[in-house]
């Protein structure tokens, strides 16, 4: 078994292979922090580590930030991951098995907004699915109140929003 600083970079690296979407950060230390694997800040530093080593990929939006598994992780992750414990292995392919849909739709659906060269917000709301995107939507508003009501009701209404769109441009 690796040294346990180790395990915990390797079981992310895992987690992130298994999966054809990106994970977040509370995501992965869900499940590490539910089983009591380790604490928080051990997790963050193994996070730190996995970037600075260029094993993941991190995309941040609105406070959430998201990993992607790179070459060089995948690749590291193949000579060593002998070194996670079966039992582990399948407990972590229990918890992504189990939760995949929610897993997936959290990272799917994303809405961030910023600040224009002409003093306006732009609002970007994004649909994926696997590595495409279903809609990449931009829309321009004049007060950062608005441009924050976007975001936080994109979640709930993008599927309105794709049928209305869909049906209206076929």
């Amino acid at each position: 078994m690796a040294e346990p600083f180790t395990l915990y970079k390797l079981i992310i690296l895992y987690m992130l292979d298994r999966v054809d979407f990106p994970l977040t950060n509370s995501q992965i230390s869900s499940f590490l922090l539910d089983r009591g694997y380790t604490n928080y800040f051990t997790l963050q530093q193994a996070f730190s580590e996995l970037e600075e080593a260029n094993l993941v990929k991190p995309q941040t939006i609105r406070n959430t930030t998201q990993f992607q598994l790179t070459k060089s992780g995948r690749e590291t992750l193949g000579y060593f991951c002998d070194r996670i414990p079966n039992a582990i292995q399948e407990e972590a392919d229990q918890y992504l098995q189990e939760h995949k849909i929610e897993l997936r739709n959290e990272v799917s659906v994303t809405a961030d907004y910023y600040r224009t060269t002409a003093k306006e917000y732009a609002v970007h709301c994004v649909i994926k699915e696997k590595e495409s995107d279903l809609i990449d939507l931009t829309l321009t508003v004049p007060d950062k109140k608005q441009a924050e009501a976007m975001c936080k009701s994109w979640k709930n209404k993008c599927e309105m929003v794709y049928q209305f769109l869909m049906t209206q441009l076929s």
